[in-house]
């Protein structure tokens, strides 16, 4: 058994997350430390951050090793998290220093307190006004007294760090010492809950049976649109803050954490913790350490909150479970949802998916006996389930340079009379997918990437969307030289937004599309105008499909319902019908029922069939038959291996060699496909080549796989990524 307690000079093993991928020898500070301590030790020249793994491995002379510096201000790593990073990093072959990473993101925790300075708004008038001084002030205000770091302040307001501390030393901004960190005021789950239809207090009583187990569960929580799952699973919250434990809610969206604080806050008489990337650094250094003193009962956040160190854990609640934003695709590839799954087994802790369109992965477990599955089969209150129909764009008359149908425009007019709402759905940012020129017919490429670049007219460039690259919208062809050719092809929301302008001049419009907000305040504030009812009309992606509530929305009408259908992709007819299904349970959702109107060329399609018809378990049971029999996911397993290097043959070279010493994947009876030119194939001036390796489901991949990549020694220019359980093919 490993030791809990290392006296003074004992040698001990750190694990740095740094990209040594071993262990490293140390020796006890002075005054000891426990297993899990974090502490700063020295390496080379620099000051590092490191966790007390256990005993050293003894390897290296005794009288060479350097001590650790100390031990730091926060409660050591228990040993379950300590068991969930390296079964983590062993699932998806990821370094267990990259897995440290991911559980170490807080931001100052080896800074001494004297180092942390925040800066807020002072009482101090400037001597003179600059655009760039006011832009400090008025995000200041903007953010209601928070307090920010300099390098935090200094991005949101887009100004050098010399423009604050000018404002400091003038009094118009306050530097101060970080606040102590302090508990979250305590959640009250007594207090009394809304009233519960019949089918949401049967499943409530469900999840609750599950909590008082004190044993790990996990069950899909499937309701329609609109039907409560949200007050069903808080009160599994509710359940979990009774027995003293920690509850974490995970959200895929950033812009639906607002909403969802009002609603805990109304349930529990407090605000819970948050964790995401919209919380600023002060209060996520407070959110760590309540976290692993156990004085943050509740946290909501993105999936990095999965990596936070619970005391103790006794519910993760994964909504919206089926979205892909759960699924991490640089650094560390890991999904949330089975990694929230894989964290609460290890901490005999309840998880709920909760899903209007669960994805086949968990509607297979629920099918097969390893989750149970509970259903909510009606809207909540008065609110029924939006009449579903399609627009044959074939029979539609539409001018040219114009997407919205008779038909459609007909409807929203309707709407706009009656002061209601409408939504015109299309999943696709900026203005224009594609600029050509009407001389030569050359689309506008990025430099970088293999990769059309977007218009986005409101910001007057065009945008990469695979490296960020932009470039000012081109008068002259980049290829033939003539100008006044460059034209705009096809639609994006910008577009959409516009031609809605010119059909409806007196109507107001809002756009939702991640890349039209500055920040997720910004964007929170937007959904919270179009919730009060404040516009007629919304454009948006898929950001507005996830979990939003407009009471006044009671048309949606889908732009182009084929769009999800092109190309070769495992999941196009599952990610459509569920995009479909939630885009559309957005109408309707008070007194009034809504209508969902889909613009499609191809209407008999079965996804469009099985959209409008509403038949979802016919969906799902056809979609699995066509998977199992094709040994796809989740009934055979997929990894991807993804080669770049600066040059194409290269990375060919490594792909080719790969595929032909595949021994250690055909012993487990795994196939080799490719190597093949990454559909997009450079990204960021790096050529990217692709195999796929594809495997019954009982087979034990990950061993085979690094047994089979663990011979090749990679020059310093390629790099191999794995991804286990793909979830894209870019």
């Amino acid at each position: 058994m490993s030791r809990e307690y290392f006296e003074e000079g004992a040698r001990v093993g750190i694990l740095t997350p740094e990209p040594l991928d071993r262990v490293l020898d140390y020796r006890a500070p002075e005054g000891g430390c426990w297993l899990g301590a974090f502490v700063e030790v020295p390496l080379g020249p620099r000051k590092v951050l490191g966790v007390v793994w256990g005993e050293g491995a003894g390897d290296f002379d005794a009288a060479k090793l350097r001590a650790v510096n100390r031990v730091l201000d926060a409660a050591p790593m228990r040993g379950e998290l300590r068991s969930f990073l390296e079964k983590a990093g062993a699932y998806t072959l990821t370094p267990l220093s990259q897995m440290l990473r991911l559980a170490t993101r807080v931001p100052g925790l080896s800074d001494p307190p004297s180092m942390r300075k925040i800066y807020r708004l002072g009482q101090g008038e400037p001597d003179r006004m600059t655009d760039a001084r006011r832009r400090v002030i008025d995000t200041l205000v903007d953010y209601g007294g928070l307090g920010f770091t300099l390098s935090e302040l200094s991005s949101l307001a887009g100004v050098s760090t010399s423009v604050i501390k000018g404002l400091a030393k003038q009094g118009v901004v306050e530097e101060a010492d970080t606040p102590r960190d302090t508990p979250y005021l305590p959640l009250d789950p007594d207090l009394p809950s809304k009233d519960l239809t019949e089918d949401q207090a049967s499943a409530a009583e469900a999840l609750r049976k599950g909590m008082a187990t004190r044993r790990y569960g996990t069950t899909l929580l499937k309701g329609v649109t609109g039907s409560g799952k949200t007050e069903v699973y808080l009160e599994a919250v509710a359940e979990c803050l009774r027995q003293g434990r920690q509850a974490l809610v995970l959200l895929p969206e950033i812009a639906l954490t607002s909403e969802f604080l009002t609603r805990v806050e109304a349930r529990f008489g407090a605000k819970p913790a948050e964790w995401h990337s919209g919380v600023t650094m002060t209060e996520r250094r407070r959110a760590w350490k309540m976290v692993g003193q156990g004085a943050a009962q509740l946290v909501v956040g993105a999936r990095s909150a999965l990596f936070l160190p619970y005391r103790d854990l006794g519910l993760i609640v994964v909504d919206e479970e089926h979205d892909s934003s759960y699924k991490q695709e640089e650094g560390a590839l890991y999904n949330a949802r089975d990694m929230a799954v894989l964290r609460a087994s290890l901490n005999d802790a309840q998880v709920v998916l909760a899903s209007a369109t669960p994805s086949l992965e968990s509607w297979a477990n629920a099918e097969a006996g390893k989750y149970a599955r509970l259903d909510l089969t009606a809207r909540f209150g008065e609110a029924v389930l939006p009449e579903m129909a399609a627009i044959d764009m074939r029979t539609q008359d539409l001018p040219a340079q114009s997407w919205l149908s008779p038909r459609l425009t007909g409807e929203v007019a309707k709407r706009i009379q009656n002061g209601e709402q409408a939504l015109l759905f299309l999943n696709r940012r900026g203005y224009a997918p594609v600029t050509l020129c009407r001389a030569c017919g050359a689309q506008v490429g990025c430099d970088h990437c293999d990769a059309r670049m977007v218009e986005h007219r409101f910001q007057k460039r065009l945008v990469c969307h695979q490296c960020g690259e932009t470039k000012p919208l081109p008068e002259v062809c980049p290829s033939c030289g003539v100008e006044g050719k460059m034209a705009a092809v096809g639609p994006g929301v910008e577009r959409v937004a516009e031609e809605a302008a010119r059909a409806f001049p007196d109507a107001k419009l809002a756009i939702l599309s991640s890349d039209l907000f500055g920040s997720a305040r910004a964007l929170k504030a937007q959904i919270e105008e179009i919730a009060q009812g404040d516009t007629d009309i919304i454009i948006g992606t898929q950001l507005v499909a996830k979990g939003h509530n407009f009471p006044r929305l009671t048309l949606v009408g889908v732009v182009d319902a084929d769009l999800g259908l092109q190309g070769g992709d495992l999941r196009a007819a599952e990610r459509t019908f569920q995009l479909m299904r939630q885009v559309a349970g957005r109408a309707g959702r008070a007194e009034k029922r809504g209508v969902a109107l889909l613009q499609t060329f191809q209407p008999e399609h079965p996804v469009i069939r099985a959209i409008l018809s509403g038949d979802e378990e016919g969906f799902w049971r056809a979609e699995a038959a066509e998977r199992e029999q094709a040994g796809m996911p989740p009934y055979g397993r997929l990894a991807g291996i993804i080669i770049s290097a600066p040059d194409a043959a290269s990375a060919f070279d490594l792909g080719n060699h790969l595929a032909r010493h595949d021994d250690a994947l055909r012993a487990v009876g795994a196939v080799v496909y490719g190597p093949a030119p990454a559909p997009i194939a450079r990204v960021r001036g790096r050529h990217r080549v692709r195999l796929l390796v594809k495997a019954p489901k009982g087979v034990a991949l990950q061993g085979a796989i690094r047994r089979w990549t663990d011979g090749v020694k990679l020059p310093t220019n390629l790099r191999l990524s794995v991804d286990i359980d793909p979830q894209s093919f870019y």
